[in-house]
């Protein structure tokens, strides 16, 4: 891959990174109620995530997607439902007052955070789109793709370590403002309907022409 297709790569996975949507919610929300630490697990599992959807792209899946609209819409709904169950599990959970021990913390297995991570990137077609859209133009192929494909696959991998590092780390902080069960409960309330803000506007995904 030439350096300056590498380049405009680069920037892309920066932008899908950057862009709001449920991986920064999610990221935000383990930051909040686990700490830095415990809540970048979340994270792996959105990495995880996104390596499974990108090499479904690759292998195919993509094709098929753009080919069958029935496909595109059970993806797509069955995304909107989970969004919403976060959410709603999100906001009808209990505020917890800022001194949250260790103990509290650990009722939440390192597995279920992955897992959870995994989960909403899969789950989720802004991924598919996005990739559908993008890694056809730094593809060279009249060249071997297998050694393109893992360059991208590590670059977008590296950019979301970073930014939901930054989101995950700025909701952790914020626990030190944080003195009452009031304000948990409320700021819960909020990342729930940031969930399911993000369900609505996937519902209005429509499949490309």
């Amino acid at each position: 891959m030439k350096i300056d297709i590498w380049g405009t790569c680069f920037l892309a996975s920066w932008i899908f990174s950057l862009s709001p949507g449920a991986g920064s919610v999610f990221s935000m929300t383990n930051g909040l109620n686990h700490g830095f630490r415990r809540g970048y697990f979340g994270v792996l599992g959105l990495v995880l995530g996104l390596w499974t959807v990108f090499l479904a792209v690759v292998v195919g899946l993509g094709a098929i997607i753009q080919a069958s609209p029935m496909t595109f819409n059970i993806l797509k709904w069955a995304g909107v439902a989970y969004l919403f169950y976060l959410g709603f599990d999100q906001w009808r959970s209990k505020g917890s007052p800022i001194k949250i021990n260790q103990d509290q913390r650990e009722k939440v297995g390192l597995g279920t955070l992955i897992f959870k991570g995994w989960g909403l990137n899969v789950i989720n077609p802004k991924g598919y789109i996005f990739m559908l859209a993008v890694i056809p133009q730094f593809i060279d192929y009249r060249t071997p793709m297998p050694m393109q494909y893992l360059l991208i696959a590590l670059t977008f991998a590296f950019t979301d370590l970073v930014v939901m590092a930054g989101y995950t780390g700025l909701a952790a902080k914020a626990l030190g403002y944080l003195k009452t069960e009031a304000q948990m409960s409320m700021l819960n309330k909020i990342f729930g309907f940031l969930f399911m803000a993000a369900a609505a506007i996937l519902a209005t995904f429509h499949q490309a022409a």
